[in-house]
Parts: structure tokens; C-alpha cells; sequence
């Protein structure tokens, strides 16, 4: 078989010479012939057969030169002579058309060459085919070209900026260019176009800002602000690359909003604080949306929030103290009520400011927790945080005690009286009040609802712990467990007939360790009185033989029915009271003296009882002399000739100053709180410094309340004294622990 003639290299480049010339008509658009599969296979075959060829006549070499000839050729004679006399748009668009056509012929004399890239182009590991046709564009008309097709495009930009309507698929396109000439890399792209198109849009939102923010207001500004990125967004996802979308915000943030925080936030009709004092809502929405995407950018507006809710509160600490100074009431006044009625409302309108307008931002609850715990630990008219939202809690929970209000209206406001007591320091404070009203509206029978004294424990509860509700738990149960009590009591009298005193008697028992102390004194009680005490005495017996009975008569009340000529009355008094009535059963003239030898009372104590007798609205007794104050010289006598419209009344006690006990009380419980405080950290230490141990002590106590550094002190130098901890020799700052 004859061997076949090889192809010598000029012949078979003059017939690839006219599919590239077919090639280029076609590019050109002068003609529409397309390749048929039998010139494609003949051209693949014409380069296969001359690189298969047996050496010298292997001219795969010289095909891959002639290959990239051929490009540089077409580029220098056809591409560059068409682009450069065209300008702007023209020019942008004559270049998209020709990288297009560009990648078009890349793609078929890639394919007519292929056999050379598989065998020759890896053998050798020399750029692909491909790589090399898209350098040739590279090379001779991008280098050439790119910045004037930059400056084009960002005029283009500028002119969609300033609202004219630009063909966004050309940008799109040349964009393109920039991204594929670096073939993987992003470096012509970021080098050649997006560092100054960034330069530009700084420049150009620098321009726009500087004059906005002196002509307008900051609710206009930022309106400007939000459209501006919410269009540069636009314009990212239309024809940057998506690579571009951060810097690009960053670049326009940093102009519109950093250059100009403080200016914008601190416009002086309708800055921060202006919008806070007009409830502008949605521009504080936007503000935040604004500045979060910021670094830093929130904190001037969390201080101006604070600031603004710290100078509200104040106002209506102020408003209380104007309306208080008016008369002096004791706290739970409808002045005192209405403080924290406002303080509730107050509450609430800013922290939904928190949650919708700031987002629920943890900078915002540490602003408002700040902001309140300012104004809610002011004494108001001579009385403190603390017994003022007792108080309030008193007057929701007692019967008749506040507006009719529904279940759900109750349990809301507890839980915003819950929520409030955060903000206040001295929680010991506000506990030993809630417990002293606690106690008198069980004991008194005066409590609404036990649901809701249950409910409001449980709150507390979750917010400051058990310990910080386990008396007033223990208060609630007492109760029940008395009721039991006092239907045992019945059944027993029922049964033995013999031993009932006559009188109605229901005793309530306490545990001693649950209860504010209350003074007993060693009253002598009138006979009826000592028979009914004796009696249960003995029914208790029956039940426990280990519980020792405290009698607290000033908690107690009788009924006790009067007959005056009149009619009879029956008057509603406390134990003492019923005890000086009933002397007057024996007798029709007592002395000051008298009276005070037969019940043994204190002079404090039988003064106040007196008075509300024969001073006050009803003169059951009549006074010698007749006048307002009781002196140890007076006589009394039963006033035969009262009457009152009524069948039925009260006769109460004066008001005595508790505050001052339940201060008394808490200052010798936080003595305590304190050194035990001490000796825990001491004892877990072993040796610590002064600073330290005053710093630990306070954290470990500051959910009750704040100590005072003075009294810590105190009290170290007392357990110094008594042997808990030692000073050490050389240092004095430094304790030990003794155990």
C-alpha cells in the first residue's frame, strides 16, 4: 500500500486560511453561511494530518504560532481601526460587539485546532488554546482600551445618578469584559474599573451630602440616605459585580452617615432628640436601620435615648414632689399611686420604642435599664421607690382598693410592677413593705383575690428568686392552714359545750419566722377576754404539744355590742380598745391612772388608745377636762348619750409611722446580709485584699440592694472584733479568714 504524500505546511495554511476568512465574513456580518459539518471535519482533519505527520513534517509547533497570528492579524487590521474612532457609548457598544464576536471565533478555531490542544498544548503544558486566543484581546485591545471605557462607564454611572435613564445592559456587558479578561481572577476588574468607580461614588455622595445636610431636616436627610442605598443596591444586582455590593455601601454609608453623625443626629429641630420628643416612630425606625449598619453608629443614639428617658422621668419625679408638697399623706396617696401609674406608662411606651423601633437592640435595654434606674431610685416626697410600688401593688391587690378593674388588667399591671422592680436597687426595701401590706390585707381579710396574691408571688419569684419570696409564701399558706385551724376550733367547742366562753372567737395562728415582728405587750385582759384565751389554749394543746402560743392582741378586733340611751350601736374595735371599753362596764368614773394600772399598758400606747375614744369623730367617752389632748391627769366616762346613723361603726386607731420600723428592720437584716456576705467570700478565699473583698461583697449583694461602702467597712471592722477575720501584720489592706 502506498504511503499518502504529507501536507507541506504552506498548502495546508492556504486552505485554513479561507475558513478563518469565512470565519471573519461571518464575524463581519457580510455573510450567513454557517460552517457545514463537512468543512468542520476537513478543517479538523487538514490540522490533525499536520501534527500526526512523521517529523520533519510535524508542524504542530508552527500551527500554534500561525494559530495566534491569525488573531493579532484580524485585531490590528479590522477590531482596532473600528474602535478607535468611535467615543463614549459608541465605543462601549462597538466593544461589546467585538469581544463577543471575539469569544465566537476563539471558539471556532479552537475546534478546527483542537487535536492540538489535546496532545501538543498538554505535552508541553503551554497555554490552552482558548487562554491564548483571549490574550491576544488582552494584549491589543484591552490594554489599549480599558480606562476609557472606565471613565465611560462611571459617566454613564453618574448621568443614572442624577436620574437620566441609561441602557444598564450595556454596563451590564462591559462590566462582563472586565470580569472575563482576567480568566478566573477578579484583578482586572477590581485594579482597572471598581477602585475608581468607588473614588467616584464617594466623591460624588461627599458633593451631595455636604449640601443636603445644611438644607435639610434629618427626617428628609435620612429619607435621602435610605433611597440612596437602597439604589446603589439596585445598581449591584443590574450591573456591578457582586463583589461590589459591600464596598460600594460602605463607600456611600461612610458619606452619607459617618462624615455627618453627629450634625445629622444633632439637628436641632428634628435630630434624635427632637424625634424622641415628638414620638416620630418611623424616622427613629429608620434612624436605626441607618446607623446599625454602621460600626459604632447606634452608641450616640442609645446615649440620646437614655438621656431622653432619664430627663422624662425626672419630670414626673418633679410633678410629684410640686403635687406632694401640697399636703403630706402617707405613701399609697393618689399622688404617690399616680407616679407610678406613669412610671408604668412611661415603661411601656419606651420599651416598645425598644423592641419596634430599635429592634430589640441590647445597647436599647441597657439605655432604658439605665435611664430608669435613675429616676426610680429618687425618694418622692419624702418617701422611696420602694414603698411606693408596695404601695401601688397594695392598692390593685386590696378589696375597693383601685378602679374596678378586670382579671386581665390586674395581672398585666402586676407584671409591668414585676418588671419595674428591676430598676430598683433596694429590692430589700420594697419586700419588707410589700410584706408589711401583705400581712394586713390577710390578716384583715382585706385581700381581692387570692389568685392574684398568688400570682404576683410567683413573678417575683422568677425575677429576684426564692428566697426573696419564701416568708411571703410561707404568709399566704399560714392562712389556709388557720382556716383549717379555726373549723377544728369550732367542731371542738361544738363537742364540749361546757367549756364555751360565749363570745364568737376566731383565732389566727402564725408562724413566727414568716411575719414582720409585731409588738406584744403584756396587756391584762378584761375576764371574758382571759376565758376565751384560756380555751383555745386548751384546744391547741390537743393539736401540738410543741408549738408555744405568742399572743398579739394589737392585730386583733372585737365587736362589741353598746347600748347607749339612744339605741344600741355596735362598734367595730381593736383588742385595746375593747379592753378600755370594757372597764367602764364596772365602773362610771376612771382616771388616767386607774385605767392605766388595770390594763398595764405603756403611756405611748394608752394615750393613742384614749384618744381615738373620747377625742376623735365618735366620743364614746366623754374627757375631764374637754379638750384635744390626753394628759396622765384626765378623767372618762361612758357616754351614755352617743348616737351615730348608723347601727354599725368603726372606731379606728391614729396612724402610727411604720416607716421608720420597716427601715429599722431592713438596716439590722442587711447587717446581717453583710457578714455572712463576708465570711462566705473570706471563708472561700482564705485572704483577700480590702478592695477586693468590698467589690465582691457588693456583686454577691447587689440583687438586694446596694451596700454602702461605709457600712461594709463597718461591718468588717465588727467581724474583725469578733474573730471571724484578722488583719495582717505587715499589711492592713489585706484580711484573713479565721475559721
Amino acid at each position: 500500500m502506498s504511503q499518502m504524500k504529507s501536507i507541506e505546511l504552506d498548502e495546508g495554511w492556504n486552505s485554513m486560511q479561507e475558513g478563518i476568512t469565512k470565519l471573519k465574513k461571518i464575524l463581519e456580518g457580510h455573510s450567513d453561511a454557517q460552517f457545514s459539518s463537512e468543512e468542520y471535519m476537513m478543517h479538523y482533519t487538514t490540522i490533525y494530518n499536520m501534527c500526526t505527520q512523521k517529523p520533519p513534517h510535524d508542524y504542530s509547533q508552527q500551527l500554534y504560532e500561525k494559530y495566534k497570528e491569525s488573531f493579532d492579524a484580524y485585531i490590528t487590521s479590522a477590531v482596532l481601526p473600528s474602535l478607535r474612532e468611535k467615543h463614549d457609548e459608541y465605543m462601549l457598544r462597538e466593544l461589546v460587539n467585538r469581544w463577543a464576536n471575539h469569544k465566537v471565533m476563539v471558539r471556532w478555531l479552537s475546534r478546527f485546532f483542537y487535536y492540538l490542544d489535546r496532545y501538543f498544548v498538554t505535552r508541553r503544558s503551554l497555554p490552552s488554546l482558548k487562554e491564548v486566543g483571549l490574550a491576544c484581546f488582552r494584549d491589543l485591545v484591552y490594554l489599549e482600551l480599558r480606562f476609557k471605557a472606565r471613565d465611560a462607564v462611571i459617566t454613564l454611572i453618574d448621568q443614572e445618578r442624577e436620574g437620566e435613564q441609561i441602557d444598564r445592559a450595556l454596563l451590564k456587558n462591559i462590566l462582563d469584559i472586565f470580569v472575563e479578561i482576567g480568566m478566573g481572577q477578579m484583578d482586572y476588574y477590581e485594579k482597572d474599573f471598581e477602585d475608581a468607580m468607588l473614588n467616584d461614588t464617594a466623591a460624588y455622595y461627599s458633593r451631595k451630602a455636604s449640601n443636603w445636610i445644611v438644607d435639610d431636616s434629618c427626617p428628609d436627610y435620612m429619607l435621602k440616605a435610605e433611597e440612596c442605598l437602597r439604589k446603589e443596591k439596585d445598581r449591584v444586582s443590574h450591573y456591578l459585580h457582586s463583589s461590589s455590593e459591600t464596598k460600594l455601601l460602605e463607600k456611600v454609608q461612610n458619606e452619607l452617615l459617618v462624615v455627618y453623625t453627629n450634625q445629622l443626629l444633632e439637628k436641632e429641630h428634628s435630630g434624635c432628640r427632637a424625634l424622641l420628643r415628638d414620638d416620630k416612630v418611623d424616622d427613629l425606625s429608620r434612624m436605626y436601620r441607618l446607623f446599625h449598619k454602621v460600626p459604632k453608629g447606634l452608641e450616640p443614639v442609645g446615649n440620646m435615648f437614655k438621656q431622653h428617658v432619664t430627663s422624662e422621668g425626672m419630670v414626673l419625679v418633679q410633678q410629684a414632689e410640686e403635687a406632694g408638697g401640697n399636703k403630706s399623706e402617707n405613701a399609697g396617696g393618689t399622688q404617690e399611686q399616680g407616679f407610678v401609674r406613669k412610671v408604668i406608662e412611661l415603661h411601656d411606651k419606651y420599651f416598645a420604642y425598644v423592641m419596634d423601633c430599635f429592634s430589640n437592640n441590647t445597647l436599647f435595654h441597657k439605655s432604658l435599664k439605665e435611664a430608669f434606674e435613675v429616676f426610680c431610685n429618687k425618694v418622692v416626697t419624702g418617701v422611696s421607690s420602694a414603698e411606693l410600688l408596695a404601695a401601688y401593688c397594695d392598692n390593685i391587690l386590696k378589696k375597693g382598693g383601685s378602679e374596678k378593674l378586670s382579671d386581665e388588667v390586674i395581672e398585666e399591671t402586676l407584671d409591668k410592677v414585676v418588671k419595674l422592680l428591676i430598676y430598683i436597687s433596694d429590692k430589700d426595701l420594697f419586700a419588707e413593705f410589700y410584706r408589711k401590706k401583705l400581712s394586713r390585707r390577710l390578716l384583715f381579710d382585706k385581700s381581692a383575690n387570692d389568685d392574684h396574691e398568688r400570682l404576683i408571688l410567683t413573678k417575683l419569684k422568677q425575677q429576684c428568686g426564692g428566697q426573696f419570696t419564701s416568708k411571703m409564701e410561707g404568709m399566704v399558706t399560714d392562712l389556709t392552714l388557720a382556716k383549717e385551724n379555726q373549723n377544728h376550733f369550732q367542731e371542738y367547742l361544738h363537742n364540749n359545750q361546757a367549756t364555751n366562753p360565749g363570745i364568737d372567737l376566731t383565732v389566727t395562728v402564725l408562724t413566727t419566722g414568716f411575719w414582720p415582728s409585731y409588738k406584744s405587750s403584756d396587756l391584762s385582759l378584761p375576764a371574758e377576754m382571759v376565758k376565751c384565751v384560756e380555751v383555745f389554749k386548751e384546744f391547741y394543746q390537743t393539736k401540738t404539744k410543741h408549738r408555744k402560743l405568742t399572743w398579739i392582741y394589737s392585730l386583733g378586733t372585737c365587736n362589741i355590742n353598746a347600748r347607749f340611751e339612744q339605741k344600741p350601736i355596735e362598734l367595730i374595735v381593736g383588742t385595746y380598745q375593747a379592753a378600755v371599753l370594757l372597764l367602764f362596764n364596772s365602773a362610771d368614773r376612771l382616771s388616767y391612772g386607774d385605767i392605766s394600772t388595770q390594763l398595764n399598758l405603756a403611756d405611748d400606747d394608752l394615750v393613742r388608745l384614749l384618744q381615738s375614744l373620747s377625742c376623735a369623730k365618735y366620743k364614746i367617752l366623754n374627757k375631764e377636762p374637754n379638750n384635744k389632748t390626753v394628759s396622765p391627769n384626765d378623767y372618762f366616762t361612758f357616754n351614755s348619750k352617743f348616737t351615730d346613723r348608723m347601727r354599725r361603726i368603726r372606731i379606728p386607731l391614729p396612724p402610727v409611722d411604720e416607716r421608720k420600723k420597716v427601715v429599722e428592720d431592713v438596716d439590722k437584716d442587711r447587717r446581717y446580709a453583710i457578714d455572712a456576705s463576708i465570711v462566705r467570700i473570706m471563708k472561700s478565699r482564705k485572704v483577700l485584699g480590702h478592695q477586693q473583698l468590698v467589690l465582691e461583697c457588693v456583686e454577691q449583694l447587689s440583687r438586694m440592694f446596694k451596700p454602702d461602702f461605709k457600712a461594709i467597712k463597718k461591718r468588717i471592722e465588727d467581724l474583725i472584733t469578733r474573730d471571724y477575720l484578722e488583719r495582717d501584720k505587715e499589711n492592713p489592706n489585706l484580711f484573713k479568714y479565721l475559721a
